[in-house]
C-alpha cells in the first residue's frame, strides 16, 4: 500500500473515527494525523491499521484502539512543555503521539523484546524527545519524576502509590482500573494532598504487571 493511501486511512481514521466522537483537542487530532500507526504494527497487520480496533504486535500484547488513545491522550490535557511518563510502551505509538505534543516523554515498558521494536520506529521516524527504558512500570521513573502526566496503558487493580507520589501537583494520571478482563478508564487529578478521580469511560486492556499492580507474570 503507497503512502498516499496509508494517509487517506488516517485522515479518515481521523475524521469519522475519532473527531466525530468527541475527541476535541486540535493538539490530538493533529498527532493522531501525522503520527503512521502503520509503522508501529507487524507487517500482516498493515492492511488493519487504520481501523478502530486494538491489534496484536506479540508476545501477547496490543496496539490500542486509535480512539482509546487519543481519549487517553486528551485526557492529559497536554498544553506543550509538560514531562509525561508513560506505562507500557508497547508497539510505541502512544509515545509518539505524546511525543508529538509533550516536550519531553518517558516511557517504560517490561518486555525488551519490544522495547526494542519501539526505539528502531521511534528512531526511523525522527523521535528525539523520548527516553525508554526496561522495568517495572508500576514503580515509575523516580529519578525523572515529577511529571506533568501520567498515562498507563494496562489494566491496575488500583492506582499504584508510586504513580501518585510521582504526579506533579496540578498534574493529571490517565489508568484503566477494574478486574483483568474489563476496567474503568478514569482521570486522576492531584491538588495538593487532594486527588480528584474522575470517570472517563469502561475499557478492555491487558493488566498492568509489575509490584504494585498484578504481581510478576
Amino acid at each position: 500500500m503507497s503512502e498516499l493511501n496509508y494517509q487517506k486511512l488516517r485522515e479518515y481514521m481521523v475524521n469519522i473515527q475519532i473527531r466525530a466522537r468527541g475527541i476535541y483537542d486540535s493538539k490530538v487530532l493533529a498527532a493522531m494525523l501525522k503520527v503512521p500507526r502503520h509503522e508501529f504494527v507487524p507487517q500482516d497487520m498493515r492492511p488493519y491499521a487504520y481501523e478502530d480496533r486494538p491489534l496484536p504486535i506479540g508476545e501477547g500484547q496490543t496496539i490500542s484502539q486509535p480512539y482509546m488513545v487519543a481519549l487517553m491522550t486528551q485526557c492529559l490535557e497536554l498544553e506543550g512543555p509538560e514531562s509525561v511518563l508513560e506505562i507500557g510502551a508497547g508497539s510505541g505509538y502512544q509515545a509518539a503521539i505524546l511525543a508529538e505534543i509533550a516536550a519531553n516523554v518517558r516511557t517504560i515498558e517490561r518486555l525488551p523484546s519490544l522495547l526494542q521494536k519501539a526505539r528502531e520506529v521511534l528512531a526511523r521516524l525522527g523521535y528525539t524527545n523520548y527516553e525508554a527504558r526496561v522495568g517495572d512500570g508500576t514503580l515509575g521513573w523516580e529519578e525523572k519524576a515529577p511529571f506533568n502526566g501520567i498515562m498507563v496503558t494496562a489494566g491496575a487493580p488500583d492506582v499504584p502509590p508510586s504513580l501518585l507520589e510521582q504526579l506533579a501537583d496540578k498534574g493529571r494520571l490517565v489508568i484503566p482500573i477494574g478486574p483483568e478482563r474489563y476496567q474503568t478508564l478514569y482521570k486522576i487529578v492531584k491538588k495538593g494532598k487532594k486527588i480528584r478521580r474522575e470517570f472517563v469511560t469502561y475499557c478492555s486492556f491487558v493488566p498492568l504487571i509489575g509490584k504494585e499492580g498484578w504481581g510478576n507474570p
